[in-house]
């Protein structure tokens, strides 16, 4: 029950629970005392009265986490949430994982808890890719260990592949490129810490197939589940619909042209001979009657003989 209210955009599980304690959803007229109910589609289900409908299909979107937002629906300190500053326009959505209060980068937002699950796990493989700004001295012979993972106040880390990025500076700041495949809690600042190096700057660029791209902080951009662009943003605080994708068909209005399709035989390039038809034998066609013939023809024109007779020939 509670899995299928929170699919269907209602709440999340833990709130559906208190919705039940409370005596506020009803199954088939009935009200509920427990969420572990199965339902199907056959059921009707109302939360104070009002019917729940069916749920959506599942979406993915690409977000730009700006720093100091906490990734959560409600911070019991207070502190401004992902949730709470995300555009107008969206269902109620999910994270896939999370990032820190002072990391920024791609977040992936989904309406379906299923997938969020199934992108989180280590098992799906999908790679985690960042940018880390570090004060402190290191060199790539000590990240390159990192590579056989790592273990940090009793908590066993995977492997990393570290690599310090050239022309990142001679000071005590440098910009070190990460990739994993777990992304556990604060991951990469405590391996980094571990090291001797101190994390000022952290930016997840990619998750798996995903970019962050030119997404600007605050921005939202819709992908489908085949990890294709669907075209168009929605911009914090603006509840923009999204521009239709580049793939949509041409609408031709009353009076423009269509453009033509060629037959089979000419759909290669010009100057092949394989896009020309085969040409058809010719015959010979008989002259027109007056007409003059070839000059290297040997006809010859009837007419009277030239005076004196033949020309003979010595």
């Amino acid at each position: 029950m509670a899995k299928a209210l929170a699919r269907a955009g209602v709440a999340s599980r833990r709130e559906v629970e208190r919705l039940i304690a409370a005596g506020r959803v009803k199954l088939n007229g009935e009200v509920l005392t427990t969420p572990a109910v199965k339902v199907d589609s056959a059921d009707v289900l109302t939360v104070d009265g009002r019917i729940v409908g069916a749920a959506e299909p599942a979406r993915l979107w690409r977000y730009h986490k700006p720093v100091g937002l906490v990734t959560t629906h409600a911070d019991p300190k207070g502190r401004p949430t992902v949730f709470e500053q995300l555009p107008k326009g969206l269902p109620r959505v999910i994270s896939v994982g999370r990032l820190d209060l002072n990391s920024e980068g791609i977040l992936l937002l989904t309406n379906d808890g299923g997938l969020a699950r199934s992108l989180e796990l280590p098992s799906s493989g999908l790679v985690r890719r960042y940018r880390a700004r570090v004060r402190g001295q290191t060199t790539q012979e000590a990240l390159d260990a990192l590579s056989d993972g790592l273990t940090v106040d009793g908590v066993v880390y995977g492997p990393i592949q570290a690599r310090l990025e050239p022309k990142s500076g001679e000071g005590v700041n440098h910009w070190i490129a990460l990739s994993l495949t777990e992304g556990k809690n604060r991951e990469v600042r405590k391996v980094l810490d571990a090291l001797g190096l101190s994390v000022n700057r952290l930016i997840r660029i990619s998750y798996g197939p995903h970019q962050l791209g030119d997404l600007k902080p605050g921005e939202v951009a819709e992908v489908d589940l085949h990890g294709r662009a669907l075209g168009g943003r929605l911009k914090p605080d603006t509840g923009t619909a999204p521009e239709p994708p580049a793939d949509a068909k041409m609408v031709y209005k009353t009076g423009w042209a269509k453009p033509k399709s060629r037959p089979p035989a000419f759909t290669k390039a010009r100057g092949s001979q394989a896009a020309r038809p085969p040409a058809k034998p010719s015959s010979p066609r008989s002259p027109k009657a007056g007409a003059r013939p070839p000059k290297n023809s040997d006809a010859r024109r009837p007419g009277p003989p030239k005076a004196g007779g033949p020309r003979r020939r010595g």
